[in-house]
């Protein structure tokens, strides 16, 4: 199985992270990161079939991103996730 990559998502109107599922971690209103092994248009697809924003943006990260004032456990998440996540073209 390939690496996640580690992804930042923007989706205007937000729809909530219940209604997306456990993949992706809230930073804010509309703001998501996402470590995925999914491409990068597989992932925009996937969100805007099931989200049907007015806005969407799914970009791939070379590095965990560095943040503060986030949402409660992005954090933890991110730590969690950048361990498991590798960018793209790194072996």
């Amino acid at each position: 199985m390939d690496a996640p990559i580690l992804y930042l998502v923007f989706l205007e109107p937000d729809p909530g992270a219940e209604a997306l599922g456990s993949a992706l971690q809230p930073l804010a209103c509309g703001l998501y990161l996402a470590a995925s092994t999914r491409t990068r248009s597989q992932l925009y697809h996937a969100l805007k079939r099931r989200a049907q924003p007015r806005r969407l943006l799914v970009a791939p990260l070379a590095d965990a991103p560095k943040f503060k004032g986030m949402a409660p456990g992005a954090l933890a998440w991110l730590r969690t996730a950048a361990g498991r996540a590798m960018p793209r073209g790194a072996a």
